[in-house]
This record gives C-alpha cells, sequence and structure tokens, in this order.
C-alpha cells in the first residue's frame, strides 16, 4: 500500500517563484448567497479586524512554542502548478516561518481518492491546530469528515455550498471556511469562448472524472442553463484514465462543429498533457480552466490563478492561529479572472480568433 507523499524544503516545487509580492484579501461578495444581503464594506473591514482586536493571549501564542499546520494537497507531488511555494512566502510575509515560529506537514493526494482519504487519516492524527485543503473539493470532503474541532481552511474549492462544505458563504458555521475558485461567470465565458471561434462551436463536450469531481452536476446544471442563450448543445465528458480521454475526445472531433469544454478538476490537471496532445491531434477547439493549460499548449482558458487563491488563504491561517473560529469568517469567492489566448494553438489546429475576442484577452500567447 503506497503512502502518502510527503513534500521537502519547505514545501517549495521547482520552478517556484522566489518572491511574494504580499497577501491581500478582497471584499465579501454576497452575490452568490441566496437572499442574501450586500455586506458593506465598513462591516467587513470590521469583520477582518486587525490585531488589536484579537486577545491578548491569543496575540501572544505565535511567540511560544511553534504552531503545527497539515496540508493536504489534490495536485500530483512536484507539479510546479501546485504552486506550494506561494503558501510558504504568503505566511513568512506575516511572520510564520517554518523552523521558528511554525512547522508544516505536507501530504499528497496525488488525484487518487484512496490515497487522498489516508492521507487525510494521517494529518489529522497529529493534532494540528489548522488543516489546509488545498486545490481540491476531495481533499476538503475527507478532512471535514475526520475531525469537527481542528479548523480547516479551503483553497481554490468549487462550489463550497453546494457540496456542503459550509452553511453559506457569508456565514460558513462548524469549523471550515476558505476561499472559492468558481463563480458562475466563468460557465458563460468558457461557452461564450468556443462560440466566438471561426468556425463557431456548437456541440460541446464537458470533461470530467466523476470519482475526482463530486461537484461536477453542480456545474453541470449551470452549464445547461446556459447553453441555450449561446446556442449550443453540452453534453458530459465523462472519462477516468488516458484511454478515456482519447476516445471522447476522438468522438467529439468526429461531431460537427465540436469543442471541448475542460471542467476544474485534480484528474485533468494531472492528465494535462495528454489532453492537450490529444486536443491538438484531432483538432478540437478547447477552453480550459487555468492559465496553465494555455501556456502549455492549450487554446484557450479563462479562470483565476491559483497561486493568489494560496495566497489570499495565508490570512485566514494567520488570522485562525492567531484565535479567530473559522465559522466567522466568510467564505472567500474570487473577482479577479484571467483570459488567456494561444495563436500558435489556434493557427495549428486551423481556427480563427476574432478580433473581439483577441480584445477581450487578458493576455494573447504567440
Amino acid at each position: 500500500m503506497a503512502s502518502c507523499p510527503l513534500l521537502t524544503q519547505s514545501g517549495r516545487g521547482q520552478g517556484q517563484p522566489d518572491h511574494f509580492q504580499g497577501a491581500s484579501l478582497t471584499r465579501y461578495d454576497a452575490r452568490s448567497e441566496l437572499g442574501g444581503k450586500q455586506m458593506r464594506r465598513r462591516e467587513f473591514i470590521t469583520l477582518l479586524g486587525g490585531v488589536a482586536s484579537w486577545p491578548l493571549g491569543a496575540r501572544a501564542q505565535q511567540h511560544d512554542a511553534p504552531r503545527r499546520i497539515g496540508v493536504l494537497m489534490g495536485f500530483v507531488e512536484h507539479d510546479r502548478e501546485a504552486d506550494a511555494a506561494a503558501f510558504v512566502e504568503g505566511l513568512a510575509a506575516l511572520n510564520w516561518k517554518e523552523g521558528n515560529n511554525l512547522r508544516i506537514d505536507w501530504r499528497w493526494g496525488d488525484s487518487d481518492p484512496t490515497l487522498m482519504e489516508r492521507c487525510a487519516a494521517e494529518l489529522v492524527a497529529l493534532s494540528p491546530d489548522l488543516l489546509l485543503a488545498g486545490s481540491s473539493s476531495l481533499a476538503t470532503d475527507v478532512l471535514r469528515r475526520r475531525t469537527e474541532k481542528i479548523p480547516i481552511v479551503f483553497a481554490n474549492v468549487t462550489e463550497p455550498v453546494g457540496q456542503g462544505f459550509v452553511a453559506s458563504l457569508g456565514h460558513p458555521g462548524a469549523n471550515v471556511t476558505g476561499f472559492s475558485n468558481y463563480d458562475p461567470v466563468m460557465v458563460n465565458k468558457w461557452l461564450g469562448m468556443l462560440t466566438q471561434l471561426t468556425p463557431p462551436v456548437a456541440n460541446v463536450g464537458a470533461l470530467y472524472n466523476p470519482a475526482t469531481t463530486p461537484y461536477a452536476p453542480l456545474l453541470l446544471h449551470a452549464i445547461d442553463e446556459s447553453a441555450p442563450s449561446l446556442s449550443v448543445a453540452v453534453r458530459a465528458a465523462t472519462v477516468k484514465d488516458d484511454a478515456d480521454i482519447e476516445l471522447e475526445i476522438a468522438a467529439l472531433a468526429r461531431e460537427e462543429r465540436s469543442g471541448l469544454l475542460v471542467l476544474p478538476d485534480i484528474f485533468n490537471n494531472a492528465h494535462r498533457d495528454t489532453i492537450i496532445a490529444l486536443a491538438a491531434r484531432y483538432r478540437l477547439p478547447a477552453v480550459y480552466p487555468f492559465r496553465f493549460w494555455a501556456a502549455a499548449g492549450g487554446l484557450m482558458s479563462y479562470g483565476i490563478e491559483i497561486s493568489d487563491t494560496f495566497r489570499r488563504s495565508t490570512v485566514y491561517v494567520d488570522r485562525i492561529l492567531k484565535g479567530a473560529v473559522p465559522a466567522d469568517l466568510p467564505v472567500q469567492t474570487p473577482i479577479n479572472f484571467k483570459a488567456v489566448i494561444n495563436l500558435r494553438t489556434a493557427k495549428a489546429i486551423g481556427f480563427t480568433i476574432p478580433p473581439t475576442l483577441l480584445v477581450a484577452a487578458d493576455e494573447v500567447l504567440e
């Protein structure tokens, strides 16, 4: 039985940035919460507060024995896009430094649900002061099912309310809070980018692995609601290995005016080289959820920067280590998105990017 991979060298993977510009925390947007009222800026600033508002004992804790954090990452170990260094550097900017007043225990789920279960059990058994669930809804789920006492901060989770991780965005409840990587506006953007190509896409396959994407029904529902207004038909393209990926992409390529929508999924991230290569071989236009897909040769991407969410999560880690309660810290939704287009790939597969789409892009790779 395989053991859980541990990360060495202070969480730094290959190709990680060496400088952290500073942690920031955006204002909570209550639009995603049904019946919720807009939280006023002053109220939110008061909620976040400053060190001066915390009890003296809580403020003094970080100067005593080193605090301990357990981190469960959904990515494959050594995947440079996991950006574990962003988390370490963000904490250091808040004066939490490994080997000084902090210890971090790392585990890597390698996009494997069974391995993630074992890793979660190991971390909870260590009785850390806080747990971070990184880049995976599965990581959040397996951790919260094992402890109702240890605070859990999630980073890059899709639909945390719909999955039952929190009671609401504004009032998470229990011991879990964190940062979402999804906003409903992303669905329209994904489909819209495909329909603006020349020739435009009319039939879309949404690629994901059901075992690693428990929130897929929530996304597919949102996609189905958006599809008619864009005159596209969308079907689920479920996969479990490389062979399935080729079968689905080959089948899509045989359909007229077809395209691929790759859902945010740790399995898809781990198999991105295969997906990008097959989309190119079958000359299938595709849109992806994160920039690193387009940088690796994918046609288009729209989404957040994973590293940014890791950095932002350190603010909540800092708050909780100093005495804050997760139930009182609202879930943060993303507001910064980036559209990236790879013109080299467009030319290679025979599609034209219209000027309107190019102008709207935040980055064009030529």
